[in-house]
C-alpha cells in the first residue's frame, strides 16, 4: 500500500518522511532524548504534521463540531490509522509507544482529531488481536488509509463504569444473531463504516456471556440516534446506535462466544494508554501556550515570566506533564514487550487526566481574562481536557484498578 524508506532498523512510509525535518516548530519535549531513532522520527514527523495541518483548523473544528475529514485522510496516509497493525495487512507495524507518541502530539494540537485517531485504533487492534484472515480482510484492511473509520461500541444507557452488566441481547437464529439493544457514548459514531459491538449472547452467564460482533453500518436494523451537544471535543462525534431485530451472519462474531468482557478489558487497558497520550496532549499545549504568554505579558514593568508566582505555576505544570508522560510510556513499554501493564496504564491515564484538567486551569490562571475568550485556546483545552478523567474508565475506576493489583501485588 505505501511506498517506503528504511530510517534505522524500521520502515517508514514514504508520506512520513514527505513531513520530515520541515519547518520543526516548538520545542523538543525534554524526555525525547532517551528515545530511539525510530520513535524521534515518529515525534518530529507527528508535531509537524500537527502544527501544519491540524493546530490551524482546531479552533473551528471545535466550534463548528465539524469532523476533519481531510486531515484524517492525511494521517491514514501517514500510516497513523493502523499504526500497531502489522504491514501484511496494510498497517504501518509500529509499536505501542510509537501509537502514545503520535496521539500525543495529535492531541496537542487537536484533541478532537487525538480522540477520533485514539478510538479508530482501538477498533483496528480489536479486529487485528482478535479477527480471523477473513475478517481482516473484510474489516481491518479497508480501513488502514483514513478513508473508512471504525468505532467500538461498549457503553449503554444507564451502565456506566458496569461493563460487565451489557443489557445488548445477540440471540442465536439458524446461522445469525439478532441484535437488540441500544448502545451510547460511541465515538466516530456518525462517520464510521464499521464497528466492534459487545453484546450478550448470554445473560445467565452474565459477563461470562458477552460475545464481540463486527458489523457494517449499513447494516439493516442499525440506526443511529442523535449527535450529542459536547463540553469539549467537540470534532469528534459521539451518538448512540440502536438495534433493532439487526441480523449478523454467524461469521461475524469476533474471537470465542463469550469472551468479549474479556477481549474489552484487555483492549481497554491498551485504550487507557491511548486516552493518557491524549491528555499529555492537552498537558502539554496548555504549558506551552502559558509559558508563551507569561514571556510577552508585561505586569508591574516586566513580563510576568519574571514573577515567581508564575514560575511556580509553570514548575508545577511541567513537572505534572513530565510525570505522567513517563507513566504513559511505562505502560506502553510494557505493553510492547507482552508484561502486564493493567496497573501501569490505569496509573498513566489517572494520573495524565488529571494534569490535563490541572494544566488547562493553570493555563487559563495564567492568562487571566484572556483565558476565559475563544480568541486564545486556553478555554479549549480546559474543555477538551474535562472528558479524559471520564472516557475509557474514570477517574475512580482507575483508582479501584490500581489499588486492587496493588493489594494483589502485597499478597503474593
Amino acid at each position: 500500500m505505501y511506498t517506503a524508506t528504511r530510517v534505522g532498523n524500521k520502515v517508514f512510509p514514504n508520506a512520513i518522511l514527505k513531513w520530515f525535518p520541515q519547518n520543526q516548530q516548538g520545542k523538543q519535549i525534554a524526555s525525547l532524548a532517551s528515545l530511539s531513532e525510530t520513535h524521534q522520527l515518529l515525534y518530529k514527523t507527528c508535531r509537524d504534521f500537527a502544527e501544519g495541518e491540524l493546530k490551524p483548523i482546531a479552533a473551528i473544528t471545535d466550534r463548528e463540531k465539524m469532523f476533519p475529514k481531510k486531515q484524517i485522510k492525511e494521517m491514514g496516509e501517514l500510516g497513523l490509522m493502523g499504526i500497531c497493525v502489522p504491514e501484511n495487512v496494510g498497517g504501518t507495524g509500529l509499536d505501542y509507544m510509537s501509537y502514545a507518541i503520535a496521539v500525543e502530539e495529535i492531541s496537542r494540537c487537536c484533541a478532537s482529531t487525538g480522540a477520533i485517531m485514539a478510538v479508530h485504533n482501538m477498533y483496528m487492534n480489536a479486529v487485528n488481536n482478535y479477527g480471523n484472515d477473513k475478517q481482516k480482510e473484510e474489516f481491518l484492511q479497508p480501513f488502514t488509509d483514513g478513508k473508512n473509520i471504525g468505532s467500538f461500541s461498549l457503553s449503554e444507557p444507564g451502565l456506566g463504569s458496569d461493563a460487565g452488566s451489557v443489557a445488548t441481547k445477540a440471540t442465536k437464529d439458524g446461522s445469525s444473531y439478532v441484535i437488540n439493544g441500544t448502545k451510547s457514548w460511541t465515538t466516530n459514531g456518525l462517520e464510521s463504516k464499521a464497528l466492534v459491538l459487545f453484546a450478550s449472547t448470554d445473560k445467565l452467564k452474565k459477563h461470562k456471556g458477552i460475545s464481540s460482533f463486527l458489523l457494517k453500518k449499513a447494516t439493516p436494523g442499525l440506526s443511529i440516534g442523535k449527535k450529542e451537544n459536547k463540553l469539549g471535543i467537540r470534532g469528534s462525534s459521539t451518538c448512540n446506535l440502536i438495534f433493532e431485530d439487526c441480523s449478523v451472519p454467524e461469521e461475524n462474531v469476533l474471537g470465542e462466544l463469550g469472551k468479549g468482557f474479556n477481549y474489552a478489558m484487555m483492549l481497554l487497558d491498551g485504550g487507557r494508554i491511548g486516552i493518557a497520550a491524549q491528555a499529555c496532549g492537552i498537558a502539554q499545549a496548555s504549558l506551552e501556550l502559558a509559558v508563551d504568554y507569561a514571556s510577552k505579558r508585561n505586569a508591574f514593568g516586566t513580563p510576568i515570566a519574571k514573577l515567581q508566582t508564575i514560575q511556580n505555576k509553570i514548575a508545577d505544570m511541567a513537572l505534572r506533564v513530565e510525570s505522567a508522560r513517563l507513566l504513559t510510556w511505562r505502560a506502553a513499554f510494557l505493553k510492547d514487550n507482552s508484561k502486564p501493564h493493567s496497573k501501569e496504564a490505569a496509573m498513566a491515564k489517572l494520573a495524565a487526566s488529571e494534569t490535563a484538567t490541572f494544566n488547562s486551569h493553570q493555563c487559563i490562571q495564567i492568562l487571566g481574562g484572556m483565558g476565559f475568550v475563544t480568541d486564545m485556546p486556553a478555554e479549549r483545552y480546559y474543555r477538551d481536557a474535562r472528558i479524559t478523567e471520564i472516557y475509557e474508565g474514570t477517574s475512580e475506576i482507575q483508582r479501584l484498578v490500581i489499588g486492587a493489583n496493588v493489594l494483589k501485588e502485597y499478597e503474593e
